[in-house]
């Protein structure tokens, strides 16, 4: 394949961990290149080669001039924060630029303007762009509706120390296809904290447990603890580069795609 036929992808948040990887993945394909690579302003990394920190020279410097680092792009991959991937969308709509959001902890607003700017571009956005963990939700799916009733359900879920949201998005994600398997609302249904009396258990609450501790990349369990037996459901990370070939996925698929907001089970047609 020429170069000229390759996919051309910008990293955002290129110098942090999953940048890192975003980047090592996208110089490790046939069929992508690296196109740009963002980072904030106050980057030690500005200014250097992309993939310096890789022991690589990529030609692309680290840039926090948003237009300069999508020029050129088809798609950009972002995992950064929710205000800086809002800002980021919006220029990839001002120049045409697809993206695929791995970012976590949008509110219900910042998630409809992200539909709004989906609206001119294509979008896939997922709290885990990780292959198996979406297999795991699809299989969560089928458990849920064949333990709807008897079975109280608790979601667990372990990260890094540098994590800032919780619970994680993927665990809210998990929450998000159980209610709606067994006809129940998360809003209404979750229960993220418990101290002191508490009563006994809601049986029609969906609960959720968050661990912070150490380099662990992601750890879920769901749960299912009926009378006499308990069901759960485990994925877990043991590296960034499983959401890195997820995200690539979805850059080939939104290559077919002129528009609209798409989530990972349409990437691997699990619907």
């Amino acid at each position: 394949m020429t170069s000229t036929n390759l996919l051309p992808i910008t990293v955002a948040g290129a110098s942090g961990r999953m940048g890192h990887m975003l980047i090592e993945a996208i110089l490790a394909t046939q069929d992508c290149r690296l196109a740009g690579a963002l980072d904030i302003s106050a980057s030690p990394a500005l200014g250097q080669d992309a993939g310096a920190l890789l022991g690589r020279v990529t030609g692309v410097s680290v840039t926090a001039d948003l237009k300069a680092g999508l020029q050129g792009a088809s798609c950009l991959i972002d995992f950064t924060r929710p205000e800086g991937t809002l800002a980021h969308l919006k220029v990839c709509r001002e120049l045409g630029v697809k993206a695929v959001i791995g970012t976590t902890g949008f509110t219900d607003e910042q998630k409809a303007e992200i539909a709004e700017i989906a609206r001119d571009i294509a979008i896939v956005m997922a709290p885990n762009m990780s292959v198996g963990v979406n297999v795991t939700l699809k299989l969560l799916q089928m458990a849920a509706q064949a333990m709807s009733t008897g079975y109280d359900i608790e979601i667990i879920e372990a990260h890094h120390r540098h994590k800032v949201d919780a619970p994680s998005g993927t665990a809210l994600k998990m929450g998000e296809v159980i209610a709606e398997a067994i006809g129940r609302d998360l809003k209404e249904c979750a229960v993220y904290e418990r101290y002191g009396h508490t009563g006994e258990r809601d049986p029609s609450t969906i609960g959720f447990s968050t661990i912070r501790g150490g380099d662990i990349v992601g750890d879920h369990t769901v749960l299912f603890a009926g009378i006499g037996e308990r069901i759960e459901v485990t994925h877990k990370s043991s590296s960034r580069a499983t959401y890195a070939q997820g995200s690539l996925r979805a850059v080939r698929y939104l290559a077919q795609q002129p528009r609209g907001l798409f989530d990972m089970f349409d990437v691997l047609n699990l619907r």
